[in-house]
């Protein structure tokens, strides 16, 4: 069988969705054709996507290319965190407990509640009133 060169994984959280390409190779990392210090210019939210390949020591290993679309810059990073976890499991299936075990394979299925009638948004009711 010959050797992939590349390995995809897609991530989700809230309303985002992270399309991850992983490379053999440089950790450089290029999100939505930008690099990352240009997409994402927050320390914490930078922090948040490279934490899978941290807990698996694979930073200079591979290099990473995505597409995010929909949602806000918290919930893309985490969606790309997701999309990174889900490719290095399809890389190197030894890595998958690591990771099970940080919680970067479980999808947050966390979403925006809807709005019900009758009320203000989706639990905060009008006031109340006696008389």
């Amino acid at each position: 069988m010959a050797e992939r060169k590349h390995f995809y994984g897609t991530g989700k959280r809230k309303t985002a969705i992270a399309r991850v390409k992983l490379l053999p190779g440089g950790g450089s990392v290029v999100v939505n054709d930008r690099p990352l210090q240009e997409a994402f210019p927050d320390e914490p939210l930078r922090e948040v996507i490279f934490q899978a390949l941290r807990v698996t020591n694979t930073q200079d290993k591979y290099g990473v290319a995505a597409k995010v679309t929909g949602g806000g810059i918290s919930g893309q990073a985490a969606a790309l965190r997701h999309g990174i976890a889900r490719a290095l499991v399809e890389a190197d299936e030894g890595l998958k407990p690591v990771l099970r075990q940080h919680g970067l394979l479980t999808r947050d299925a966390r979403i925006k509640e809807r709005k019900k009638y009758g009320l203000k948004r989706a639990r905060k009711a009008p006031q109340y009133t006696k008389r």
